[in-house]
């Protein structure tokens, strides 16, 4: 199958992903750009599960300040070279990132930084909410995981959905970024500044 130059420039400028990269994507979607798109954010989160265990030594600090000048944020995201730090993609990312943290206030970055009574505790809350409702144990269980998924998607930032596409996570928006930039990116820290807190 022949795959027309412009169906390649046009996905290219849809993901940001390299010509050859687009091109064979497309042959692997018999010239459907969706389906293409749809194929390299699958390869974009493989290739971003096997960089994400490089270490992230270089980076960038990122602020926001809400126009209301009531709320800011401070974000330390992580790289690996120098070079990334400096790209589009990166700083784009940084930015949403902020954005995200404004609108969406996590407490923390993944779930693994949690304390573990306060995820105790959260279980006990949802145990005592299903007390006399007479449903087997094991379904319990099920409906107290339900609500810790919710949960870590309302206080865990890699969990939370993007504010600008709620269909992906942030982790997922940061794993597309890595498969762009061919790099480890990895949020390290947050501050969340409040007027009068």
């Amino acid at each position: 199958m022949n795959i027309d130059a412009t169906a390649v420039k046009s996905l290219r400028e849809k993901t940001g992903v390299g010509m050859m990269e687009c091109k064979k994507a497309l042959l692997e979607a018999s010239g459907d750009i969706e389906k293409a798109i749809t194929i390299l954010r699958t390869q974009g989160m493989a290739k971003a599960m096997k960089l994400s265990v490089r270490a992230a030594k270089e980076g960038k600090i990122f602020s926001y300040i809400h126009h209301s000048g009531k709320i800011g944020v401070l974000l330390e995201l992580g790289c690996e070279t120098s070079f990334s730090a400096k790209t589009p993609e990166f700083d784009e990312l940084g930015k949403e990132l902020c954005l995200q943290i404004t609108a969406s206030s996590p407490i923390c970055i993944r779930r693994t930084e949690m304390p573990e009574d306060k995820i105790l505790k959260e279980r006990d809350i949802y145990k005592k909410q299903l007390e006399g409702t007479n449903k087997p144990q094991q379904i319990i269980e099920k409906i107290i995981d339900g609500k810790m998924e919710k949960f870590y998607q309302e206080i865990c930032l890699l969990d939370q959905p993007y504010i600008r596409d709620p269909k992906i996570t942030i982790e997922k928006l940061i794993a597309e970024k890595i498969g762009k930039i061919k790099e480890n990116i990895t949020p390290i820290r947050f501050v969340v500044f409040r007027q009068g807190e």
